[in-house]
């Protein structure tokens, strides 16, 4: 029996030869098996070759390769190593013939070797370098019998019989030689968790990731084109092992058969789950998008599609599940061996974009499969670009209308299923053609002129252009075009082409096109064009469209071509006219000479005019003395032309004041006069100074232009004013300006007239600031130099500025150096002006500030040592609050705040600026003993207001001894617009060494203090305080006693009448009295009042000393009417009606209109006293007139009572009688004379100024015992009282009895009263009176102050034989 090699290789050779024969059969078939027994002995193989020979055919054939698979077949598995190994080591290449053909084997290669496992089933495994094909790869079942020898081949179930296919050699098409894919998978082990678990560094971490990845490794490995297998973590929930592992595209069959097997190579302990496997692939699903290309508001469609059937779909944004809405819509389709999967997100947005992932579920082979794929998507807005934002269109340009605008909408790429259209929306409806070019819409405009009418130029048209992508999302874009027309532009002259210098004249400009955007105003003279920039000489309006340019004062600067510009948009439309200004001098520019003089009659005065000698024009000039005129010529005197008149005075009657003037007449008839000159004509016999500068008499006043002080340009302003004293001329006072000054001056005057007033501005004041430190000599003692120079300032101020550092440090430089200290007694001597000259000054500096226009939206901050200037401008971004500080040299601070809440009511572009002063606030008028205790503080506003502005500002103390604060500011319209401190509308508040003003309105403010005199009390005030408590204890007594006794004293009409007007007077007097006292006492303890107690208190004063007077007059009428009419008799009813509407109807009206008209205005009250104001709005006339009237009226009825009751009988009077009848007239001015308020006298004394100290004692005393005298002569002198109480006291009843007493008079006439009760006399009348406490007592504070009572009591008894006589006598009674 021959060996299994030698039986191999005869089999072999015997197969290659057969393969040979039959390869040229026509019907080849590419393998022929033998199956060799392995048992076959060397006789069997050979008694085969004699058949096989008979078999043979011999072709003459050339050499063809042939590759050969050839299966051999062992029944001995243990033949299959050495086999292999015989093979491996085999000689080659190798040469035989076999039946005459000649063969070489080059190459043997063992591919496949399959073992035996079943009756049915092998397990193939392919040698190394050789691999299963891929057709296979999806069908290869690893057999049971796994080896842990991760280097043994893998052997793969095949069913019996095997007929291939075979191994193959290793390519890339091999199985398991793509790209290896990555499945995430998950096994539970049924073991409880522990927290070590999670520490990867853990040992327990470590032994189960060690265990398991062996366990995975193993089981694995199989999988076509395994790698790897890693576990990644473990999770509670028992214990789930997260793993990954990298292998090639295996099927499901592969990984359930390598899950089955993952417990044989797993330790029991680890317990693992076999249903639990889950694994999830991730490259396995088809996920695609539409559109590519995801626009806001498209509709969009996720397709996810896998190759196997699941039903269980979910989707996710992000991690988010995505369950079906509006927004959202879920699609599923499921066919043979493929699930679909459609998400459709309508109208998506940018918050749609991000991750999107679906994940197919199903259950199979105990296995848990997730198909999973994510993708990103991108919402992008849909950017629509126009080629332009805005155009502006000429309607009636023919080059517009030949070559009309393009419009166009394009997006940032191309879009096949993009589409667009227009829409035209506007007044004027021009229309275009639309066109369409990949991604843009276009529009090409028809510009029509007719639909663009004048009125309607500056009409914005919007064009839409709509795009959309087909898919939902759409975007359009406006495109405004303002269609503009030029305009018809016409100018006129308020003159015709010629103006003279000094007079005025305007152009209106007009426009047929209303919707301008600016007017602009030049000059073109020459070569130069200059631009008209002067403030507000320019009034615009819109309907119709006008410009007025108006000029107050013609100069040279205005002579030339005047262009009127309207501008809308780019779009300018012009007019000219051309204007000359003839020359003629400015009023201000002639020199007249003398200014005042005196002249004699029949003497020649010389009269002179003169003007610079620059002029070129020639005038006609006629002197006017009292409307008759005189032509004169002219003459050159140096720089200036003189025109002299010698003027001789025929009508010499009587002394006369005569006035002359010149006149000049220019080229065009227009005319200047100057100033006049006044002539006062004299007596020769008067005539007391005769020299060269003229005549008067002694005392006489000479005013004369500042002589022999020209300059090249004209003369010096001001003027020289001489005394007649002693015969001889003497300078009085030198009003000349120096040369710097006057030049300074006449440089603003120009500049204020000039068309470019702003553009020139700065470099003149850079002039003035330095011109005015070099004479700040002269000015210190000049007060006609500082004058002009806040003239100037005043002049300038009204000029627009930049808000620029230097020119704002410019200017108040220039305030700064005249408020120098040196410069207080030029200052004393401005303020006794009728405007005061620190008025117009600070009036300057707010003026400046409301002119100023912000640079970069910005007011610098300024300083110029006694003056300090911040400012801020409200724009859209900034309403924060308004918070400035500022400090002097002398470390005084005031703070100045507005609130937020204010600032937001303001417009846009706001402009608030501030101006601190340290010395300005002491050069204006004061009034004494008030004066300024902080610094001086001027806000401005440019946005004009009609309401209120509330404003806080913090004053530190300058001098903490002073007290009563209050907070001021300058009011320029009072004191007959001289100006002063006024409180209105401020209320203080005093902290420590400050001074809190809050205040409703802007302008320049401070604070007033007063010195402390509270130790300071004088004489008078005693008198005050003791009499009013004296007057108010006697009022409260004379109540108490005039009830206790009324039923007893008032048993007829008069005595009735007279009893309710003591009562009431008393009542009136001592509400007032108690009124009074308690605000006088706060004010003297330097209290603080709130305005409305301060406002109740003075009310009630007022009204009731009106009652008090009013009371007192219906008491003197009561006395005239039962005196005159005795006849007459009125019922007690009427009587006391019209007394009580007279003692209180009256006073109340006036009390109500009184505060009814100066409320409003806040000047009802005093700044320091509860009383009627005087210096404002004069209410203190509503108490002083009343109060004189009812006098006037009360010593008229004294004086008819006197004259009734000393009336004479038939007879005369003997010298006894004259002398008792003297005595009767002093009975009667004693008692009718406090009743009647005589002593109103002392008051009027007081009144004067410089009056003796005498009349403000004696008043202070009549007055404040007012209340002393009502109860001691209208009460206690009353027998009637008296006795009534004594009676009540003695609980008796009243006795009548008959008493008569007789007066004897000089001539034996006789006053007799008959009454059954004893006759007391007392007629009362109480004048309330002012007395107030220091420092009004001694000054009487212009008729305001305290009330005081003047007396007249008397008790009298007379008798009389006429009838008529003892009636009008009872009225005492």
């Amino acid at each position: 029996m021959s060996s299994p090699i030698t039986a191999g290789l005869h089999c072999l050779f015997l197969l290659v030869t057969a393969c040979c024969q039959t390869s040229q059969d026509s019907n080849f078939n590419p393998f022929i098996q033998y199956v060799i027994d392995s048992a076959l002995g060397e006789e069997s193989f050979q008694s085969e070759m004699p058949r096989q020979k008979r078999n043979m055919l011999f072709f003459d054939l050339p050499p063809v390769e042939y590759t050969v698979d050839i299966e051999v077949s062992l029944t001995d598995s243990s033949f299959l190593e050495p086999i292999k190994d015989h093979f491996k080591n085999f000689t080659l290449p190798l040469s035989t013939n076999i039946s005459n053909a000649e063969m070489t084997v080059s190459n043997i290669s063992i591919t496949t070797a399959c073992l035996p496992s079943g009756e049915n089933n092998t397990c193939c495994s392919c040698e190394n370098g050789y691999a299963w094909p891929s057709a296979v790869c999806s069908d290869l079942i690893t057999c049971p019998s796994v080896s842990l020898a991760l280097d043994l081949p893998c052997s793969y179930m095949m069913e019996m019989p095997f007929y291939g296919p075979y191994c193959e050699p290793q390519t890339e098409d091999s199985c398991g030689m793509g790209e290896p894919i990555v499945m995430n998978m998950s096994v539970r082990l049924d073991r409880d968790f522990v927290d070590d678990l999670r520490n990867s560094s853990s040992e327990f971490y470590k032994k189960y990731k060690a265990d398991l990845e062996k366990a995975f490794t193993a089981s694995y490995r199989c999988l076509p084109g395994f790698v790897s297998a890693t576990v990644t973590g473990f999770r509670p929930g028992s214990v789930f092992v997260n793993y990954e592992v990298k292998a090639g595209a295996a099927s499901f069959a592969q990984i359930a058969n390598a899950n089955k097997i993952v417990p044989q190579f797993l330790d029991a302990f680890y317990q693992v789950n076999q249903s639990t496997f889950t694994t999830t692939i991730t490259d396995q699903t088809n996920f695609t998008v539409s559109p590519v290309d995801i626009f806001e508001e498209d509709t969009v469609r996720l397709i996810c599609e896998i190759n196997s059937t699941s039903e269980n779909v979910t989707w996710y944004h992000f991690d988010r599940i995505i369950s079906a809405s509006f927004h959202y819509s879920m699609e599923r389709n499921f066919s043979r061996g493929t699930s679909r999967s459609i998400l459709k997100i309508v109208n998506i947005t940018m918050k749609d974009s991000g991750s999107y992932r679906c994940t197919f579920t199903m259950s199979k082979l105990l296995t848990t499969w997730i198909y999973q794929a994510t993708k990103i998507i991108t919402v992008s807005p849909l950017y629509v670009t126009p080629n332009l934002n805005g155009i502006n269109v000429t309607c009636n340009s023919p080059e517009m209308q030949t070559n009309s605008p393009l419009l166009s909408c394009c997006i940032d790429r191309h879009l096949p299923s993009l589409t667009g259209d227009w829409k035209v929306n506007g007044a004027i409806n021009i229309t275009g053609v639309p066109s369409f070019s990949e991604n843009c819409t276009d529009y090409k405009l028809n510009i029509d002129e007719s639909l663009c009418p004048p009125e309607k130029s500056g009409t914005v048209t919007t064009y839409t252009c709509k795009l959309q992508t087909g898919h939902g999302a759409r975007r359009s874009r406006n495109i405004n075009v303002t269609y503009l027309r030029t305009a018809h532009v016409t100018i006129s002259s308020s003159t015709n082409s010629s103006v003279s210098e000094g007079h005025p004249f305007s152009l209106t400009c007009e426009s047929d096109v209303s919707n301008y955007d600016s007017i602009s105003w030049k000059i073109q003279s020459g070569n130069n064009t200059k631009t008209v920039d002067c403030g507000t000489c320019i009034k615009n309006s819109k309907f119709p469209a006008t410009s007025v340019l108006t000029v107050r004062t013609a100069t040279q600067d205005w002579n030339g071509t005047y262009i009127c510009t309207f501008s809308q948009k780019h779009l300018e439309s012009s007019a000219n006219v051309t204007l000359k200004v003839i020359s003629l001098p400015l009023k201000s520019n002639i020199l007249i000479d003398p200014i005042t003089a005196s002249i004699q009659c029949k003497v020649p005065q010389t009269l002179q005019c003169c003007i610079s000698a620059n002029t070129m024009e020639d005038y006609t000039v006629t002197f006017v003395v009292q409307k008759h005129e005189f032509h004169v010529g002219k003459r050159k005197n140096g720089s200036l032309f003189c025109y002299v008149y010698n003027y001789t005075a025929t009508e010499c009657n009587k002394e006369q004041e005569l006035k002359a003037y010149c006149k000049f007449i220019n080229r065009i008839e227009q005319e200047v006069k100057s100033e006049d000159i006044t002539l006062h004509l004299i007596l020769a016999k008067e005539v007391s100074c005769s020299d060269s500068f003229g005549i008067g008499k002694e005392g006489a006043t000479l005013i004369k232009p500042c002589r022999g002080l020209s300059t090249s340009d004209g003369f010096i302003r001001g003027n020289e004013i001489y005394n007649c004293s002693n015969k001889s001329w003497k300078i009085a006072r030198n009003d000349c300006l120096s040369e710097q000054i006057n030049n300074l001056l006449t440089s603003a005057e120009s500049l204020v007239k000039s068309p470019e007033a702003k553009a020139n501005l700065p470099n003149y004041l850079a002039e003035l600031k330095e011109k005015t430190r070099k004479e700040q000599n002269n000015i210190s003692h000049s007060s006609a130099n500082l004058g002009a120079i806040v003239t100037i300032l005043d002049m300038v101020s009204s000029i627009p500025a930049d808000a620029e550092e230097v020119i704002i440090e410019n200017f108040l430089s220039t305030v700064d150096f005249i408020v120098d200290d040196s410069t207080t007694e030029a200052w004393e001597d401005l303020n006794k002006a009728k405007k005061p000259t620190s008025s117009l000054l600070l009036n300057s500096v707010e003026n400046f500030t409301l002119h100023l226009q912000p640079v970069n939206n910005t007011i610098p901050p300024v300083s110029a040592n006694s003056l300090q200037l911040q400012g801020r401008v409200v724009t859209e971004n900034n309403y924060t609050g308004y918070n400035k500080n500022f400090s002097s040299t002398e470390n005084l601070t005031v703070n100045v705040f507005i609130a937020e809440s204010e600032i937001q009511t303001l417009t846009q572009n706001s402009i608030i600026v501030s101006v601190m002063y340290s010395k300005l606030a002491h050069i204006l008028p004061s009034n004494e003993p008030e004066r300024v205790n902080g610094l001086l503080i001027t806000t401005t506003m440019s946005s004009n207001r009609s309401q209120k502005f509330n404003i806080s500002m913090t004053f530190a103390k300058k001098d903490s001894s002073l007290k009563m604060a209050q907070c001021v500011f300058w009011n320029f319209t009072l004191n007959k617009e001289r100006g002063g401190w006024d409180t209105r509308g401020c209320i203080a508040t005093e902290v420590e060494d400050y001074v809190i003003c809050s205040c409703n309105h802007l302008t320049s403010f401070s604070i007033l203090m007063s010195p402390d005199n509270s130790s300071q009390v004088i004489f008078e005030d005693y008198i005050t305080y003791i009499g009013l408590v004296i007057s108010i204890l006697s009022l409260v007594v004379c109540i108490i006693i005039e009830s206790l006794v009324w039923k007893y004293v008032t048993n007829n009409t008069t005595s009735y009448m007279r009893h309710v007007c003591i009562l009431n007077i008393a009542t009136s007097l001592l509400i007032a009295d108690i009124w009074f006292i308690v605000t006088a006492s706060i004010n003297d303890q330097n209290q603080q009042m709130s305005r409305g107690i301060c406002l109740v208190a003075t009310f009630f004063i007022h009204l009731f000393y009106l009652c008090v007077f009013f009371w007192m007059l219906s008491l003197g009428l009561i006395l005239f009417y039962r005196l005159i009419f005795i006849l007459h008799n009125t019922s007690k009813t009427a009587q006391k009606a019209v007394a009580f509407c007279l003692g209180y109807g009256c006073p109340f009206v006036i009390a109500v209109i009184t505060i009814a008209v100066t409320l409003p205005r806040n000047n009802y009250t005093r700044r320091n006293v509860c009383w009627l104001n005087w210096g404002d709005s004069k209410a203190l006339l509503a108490f002083v007139i009343p109060a004189l009237i009812i006098v006037a009226i009360n010593l008229f009825i004294t004086a008819v009572v006197i004259i009734k009751i000393l009336r004479p009988t038939i007879g005369d009077r003997s010298n006894r009688q004259e002398k008792n009848s003297l005595i009767q007239i002093g009975k009667s001015v004693a008692i009718l004379t406090p009743l009647l308020g005589l002593t109103w006298g002392f008051g009027l004394a007081i009144v004067i100024k410089n009056n003796h100290r005498a009349f403000h004692i004696l008043f202070a005393l009549f007055n404040a015992l007012q209340g002393l005298f009502i109860l001691v002569f209208g009460s206690l002198w009353d027998k009637k009282i008296q006795e009534a109480l004594l009676k009540r006291n003695s609980m008796s009843k009243w006795s009548s009895q008959q008493t008569k007493q007789r007066a004897e008079g000089p001539g034996g006439s006789s006053l007799r009263l008959a009454r059954q009760s004893s006759t007391s006399t007392s007629l009362i009348l109480v004048t309330p009176m002012f007395a107030m406490s220091y420092p009004f007592s001694r000054t009487f504070n212009n008729l305001c102050g305290k009330t005081g009572k003047y007396r007249v009591s008397s008790s009298e008894s007379s008798s009389s034989s006429s009838e008529n006589t003892s009636k009008s006598y009872s009225l005492l009674n």
